[in-house]
């Protein structure tokens, strides 16, 4: 059975939904670009002060994606 990660970024400060959310859009940019093969790009607003972007992949596509797209961490989804 194949595993599927999520590649997170974090954002912090007041702005950090709004980055978050902006960097959604360079995701599924980059996704149509390269042809990904992607479940979720999404963001969550965890407090006013943090928030997460990410990407959820399979794993045989995660070291590739993890170099090239430089994720603050990774999880298990």
């Amino acid at each position: 059975m194949n595993r599927k990660i999520k590649l997170l970024w974090d954002f912090r400060g007041p702005d950090s939904y709004k980055i978050a959310e902006h960097h959604c859009i360079h995701l599924k940019e980059f996704s149509e670009t390269e042809n990904l093969d992607f479940h979720e790009i999404n963001s969550i607003q965890f407090n006013a002060y943090h928030s997460i972007a990410f990407i959820v992949v399979n794993e045989k596509d995660m070291l590739q994606l993890r170099d090239a797209l430089k994720p603050h961490r990774g999880e298990v989804a």
